[in-house]
């Protein structure tokens, strides 16, 4: 029997959007203000959500708890897995001692810390979240930025600050294709938008995040460096989202970003070399011990596999190929032998089209809500890394003891970081699956003229509440179409704006910050973290909505409005 979610249960509108924040307010509030442990904090929040799901919402108890359960195993995999043995990599490096080369190099390429943040932070992590996205570029560049002698709160925050420009077009473009899927909107038109709308973000992220790290005074002396990264981003994704499409847009944009940024550093160096204390210190102070070419060759060898081999698992056609899938000239798909156990689709029981979303969250006659937990373990990032993993440790010449043994730690190190991550997404699945995450989406939606502001806001608060823009977009997508159909502007537009307003959400979701302060060795200090990028997520997700209010309302900002 299928279950009918409530947009209105108490009967009051502002009642029930009290009531379906306060699990966000619980688990945001314990963990940055009560300062609770993050897997506390979630299982707090969790307990909230389920209770507000059982008795506000009415939704069954099998449904909540299969919810529950979907949300953790979601979690575990394929979010875990990558976390899991990205930093299993990076452990096998850092106690073969192979880190300080690493650092010393882009010290080297990049002796100013603030241009290290740039190069590291922004250009690097865009590369990542193109290929991958998951939480991938938080945690390889948390982990080099600490190579590099930066503090684990700096590295964490800068790296959260830093992966947002190229969220919306992560993982091949994933985000964008799934709303699309969801609404029936234009893929490419729905490119197009968001490219008309990020690129200003893509330049500004640059001088924001040297700001996050040392102030005005900071940006002034690398301002050239800046502009050059944020220009070398924006311009190509401009031109890659609105003539192309989604799928490249951040693997072309971040390498012309890294390009422009190590052309500009071989004839333009600052004025004035800073040090991790953001002091200025003179650029012929003596530098870190030299290490050999071999070393440093050594240092880059496991994360240029890492690379390479997240780019190859991003290829549509390999992955296709590792699920057991390929597709003959006629354009159909033909399944190998190995599809039977490659990529497993799992049916949730007792949630599995067993919940109805109903107007003005879904379209009239929408199908109940699915719940397939896939199984994609040859397919999934997670298994890339692993396999980038094995070959770093052939390279290092590493015993199959050593392997297992650091494999191990890994696991003993990571066990409350994933029991966390997996809370979260149960938390976040329960809100889907009861219909609060709709309630909060309305609420925002009945603001009339400021509607294309608090739409984009609606944005940031899917990606903060779910971890993913992809989700986000899957969740408010159909809301945001159907809205602005009703007040008389763009679909595109505002189902654009979802997904833009929503990057600026991911450096405040706790999965995110849980990855970052696990990726840093700061475990169980969640709060500081959060804290440090919560008004930096609020304010440039509400210049988003200025952006977008800016296109909806304002001449001549309304032309730019892809039809």
């Amino acid at each position: 029997m299928t279950w009918t979610q409530n947009y209105n249960p108490l009967g009051n509108a502002l009642l029930s959007t009290l009531v379906a924040a306060t699990p966000i307010v619980v688990l945001l509030g314990s963990i940055a203000f009560f300062r609770i442990r993050a897997h506390f904090s979630a299982l707090l929040g969790l307990s909230v959500a389920m209770a507000v799901a059982l008795w506000v919402c009415q939704m069954p108890l099998t449904s909540t708890l299969a919810s529950a359960a979907y949300g953790a195993a979601y979690g575990l995999f394929p979010i875990g897995w990558i976390v899991l043995n990205l930093i299993f990599l990076y452990r096998l490096t850092v106690d073969q001692g192979l880190f300080p080369a690493l650092g010393a190099s882009l010290a080297k390429l990049a002796p100013d810390p603030r241009i290290q943040v740039i190069l590291v932070a922004y250009c690097f992590g865009a590369f990542l979240e193109g290929a991958a996205g998951f939480g991938t570029p938080v945690a390889v560049t948390a982990a080099i930025l600490i190579s590099l002698g930066f503090r684990p709160l700096q590295a964490s925050g800068l790296a959260l600050i830093a992966n947002t420009a190229p969220v919306a077009f992560g993982s091949i473009g994933t985000p964008i294709i799934a709303i699309s899927t969801v609404t029936g909107l234009d893929l490419l038109k729905l490119s197009a938008m968001v490219g008309r709308q990020l690129p200003v973000f893509s330049l500004l992220v640059p001088f924001w995040v040297v700001c996050a790290f040392g102030g005005w005074r900071a940006l002034i002396g690398v301002w050239p460096a800046a502009l050059t990264a944020g220009l070398g981003f924006a311009i190509p994704q401009f031109l890659v989202s609105n003539f192309h499409g989604p799928w490249l847009v951040d693997l072309v944009s971040s390498l012309c970003s890294m390009g422009a940024l190590a052309g500009l550093l071989m004839v333009w160096r600052p004025r004035e070399q800073w040090s991790l204390a953001a002091a200025p210190r003179p650029v012929a102070e003596p530098s870190k011990p030299e290490f050999s070419h071999m070393a440093i060759v050594r240092a880059w060898v496991p994360w240029l596999i890492l690379t390479s081999m997240i780019f190859i698992w991003g290829i549509p056609q390999v992955r296709d190929f590792l699920n057991g899938e390929t597709v003959a000239s006629g354009g159909q798909k033909h399944l190998q032998p190995w599809a039977a156990f490659s990529r497993v689709e799992l049916a949730v029981p007792k949630l599995h089209q067993m919940v109805q979303r109903v107007l003005p969250v879904a379209p009239p006659n929408a199908p109940p809500e699915k719940a397939l937990f896939v199984v994609n373990w040859l397919s999934a990032t997670g298994t890339g890394i692993l396999i980038a993993a094995i070959l770093a440790s052939l390279a290092m010449r590493l015993s199959i003891g050593q392997f297992f043994r650091c494999y191990g730690q890994t696991i003993l190190r990571l066990r409350l970081s994933l029991l966390t991550i997996a809370t979260m997404l149960a938390l976040g699945y329960v809100t889907k699956y009861s219909g609060t995450d709709a309630i909060l989406g309305l609420a925002l939606a009945k603001t009339g003229v400021l509607y294309p502001f608090f739409g984009t806001m609606l944005g940031w608060l899917g990606v903060a509440l779910t971890g993913s823009d992809t989700a986000s977009n899957v969740l408010f997508g159909s809301l945001q179409k159907i809205t602005a159909e009703q007040t008389g502007l763009s679909p595109i537009l505002m189902c654009a704006a979802n997904s833009t307003g929503g990057v600026m959400g991911k450096m405040v979701d706790p999965q995110s910050i849980v990855v970052a302060s696990t990726a840093t060795g700061w475990f169980g200090q969640e709060g500081p973290i959060l804290r440090y990028v919560f008004l930096h997520s609020v304010a440039l997700a509400a210049l988003v909505g200025l952006l977008v209010f800016l296109q909806a309302k304002v001449p001549p900002f309304i032309s730019m409005v892809v039809r």
